[in-house]
């Protein structure tokens, strides 16, 4: 049968045979997110996610979705769902934008991790190049959804923190060298092949760790795979998604995350083809442009971000390098993680690149 066309809405797939479970044992958790629910119980898995393992729950009407650990993995801190969820119950009332969360889990013996439901969110997610998610990616229509996908991290960097639940959720203080110091030795906890590029951007950055800029909410995972969009009109930002490594911490820093995560059209041909979004394409805004408009719309300096998109180069190959070593070490067979190695390469020459030029914001 042939698929309608225009914008397709995220759905999910098929679980995973090692990450299957029972969906009997999370009824008691479904029935207290929605009482009075009953009937047989439907689990699908959204499978693009490289980190947390996110599955889609039905009985009857309702629809929930789950998030807990992935199996294997080595960082409990990365992959705290309890945290998620009192950060997610945190925001009600502060951030739109957010998934109701639904119901808790702490006793590991459910599922062998702690896990949490949430609502579902349907909309429109772009990865990639953008190609799968039906939708015309005219240079306007890019123009319209990367200015909104920046105009919502200002949004998001606007909440109140101070005198709310979300205060309790952070520490702020030395939140700079905390980052450098604990990603810099989660990267040696997790190597397995030598990217000397890396190990540089690290040293580099423990030297030249600049002021913090302030003190707001951040998600820390900011891009177009975790933004769902209105498919109706794909300017309007519907929710944001993975909110498992998000505080209180130094705004410029959750910048430099989401312009890691952002090509430009004359980048390396490498980086352009692993882009987490349609960024490079034609009418998206370019870096610089990201950060003039984050400039101009946030009220904040944004003349010397080199060590904030340095770090989070470096971040992102950490991210990525620990989720190669839990497919080397056999905790998953996903096939998707095989090559990520060469990812965390590919990370690491564009951080020797962007220091390399010595350009103004490191960005050209």
């Amino acid at each position: 049968m042939n698929q309608p066309a225009g914008p397709r809405l995220d759905e999910a797939d098929e679980v995973r045979e090692e990450e299957r479970f029972d969906p009997e044992r999370i009824r008691p958790w479904l029935v207290q997110a929605f009482p009075g629910s009953e009937g047989p119980i439907l689990a699908r898995q959204f499978r693009r996610g490289h980190s947390n393992l996110t599955y889609l729950l039905a009985i009857g009407d309702h629809e929930a979705v789950l998030r807990r650990a992935p199996f294997g993995a080595r960082v409990k801190s990365a992959h705290d769902m309890s945290r998620e969820w009192n950060l997610l119950s945190a925001l009600r009332g502060v951030y739109a934008r957010a998934p109701r969360p639904l119901a808790f889990c702490d006793d590991e013996s459910v599922l062998g991790a702690r896990f949490y439901l949430m609502e579902r969110v349907q909309g429109l997610i772009l990865r990639g190049d953008g190609s799968s998610s039906g939708l015309s990616l005219t240079p306007g229509v890019l123009r319209a959804t990367s200015t909104a996908l920046l105009d919502n991290l200002v949004d998001l960097h606007a909440v109140p923190v101070a005198g709310t639940p979300l205060a309790a959720l952070g520490k702020p203080a030395g939140y700079v060298a905390r980052q450098v110091k604990g990603w810099t030795e989660r990267y040696f906890a997790a190597k397995t092949d030598e990217v000397p590029e890396i190990e540089s951007a690290a040293a580099w950055a423990a030297a030249h760790m600049p002021p913090e800029s302030g003190v707001t909410l951040v998600h820390n995972d900011y891009k177009y795979d975790n933004v769902v969009l209105d498919p109706a009109d794909p300017s309007r930002v519907v929710a944001v998604l993975d909110w498992e490594m998000a505080t209180i911490g130094d705004p410029l820093m959750d910048l430099g995350t989401a312009l890691g995560y952002w090509t430009d059209p004359d980048d390396p041909e490498p980086l352009r083809a692993s882009a987490f979004g349609p960024t490079h394409l034609p009418g998206g805004l370019s870096r610089r442009e990201v950060l003039e408009r984050y400039g101009e719309r946030s009220g904040r300096a944004v003349d010397d971000v080199l060590f904030h998109y340095v770090f989070a180069l470096f971040k992102l190959a950490v991210i990525v390098q620990q989720i190669y070593r839990r497919y080397r070490d056999g905790h998953t067979s996903d096939p998707r993680f095989a090559p990520l190695i060469h990812m965390v390469r590919i990370l690491g020459t564009q951080a020797s690149r962007a220091l390399d030029r010595q350009r103004i914001h490191g960005l050209g």
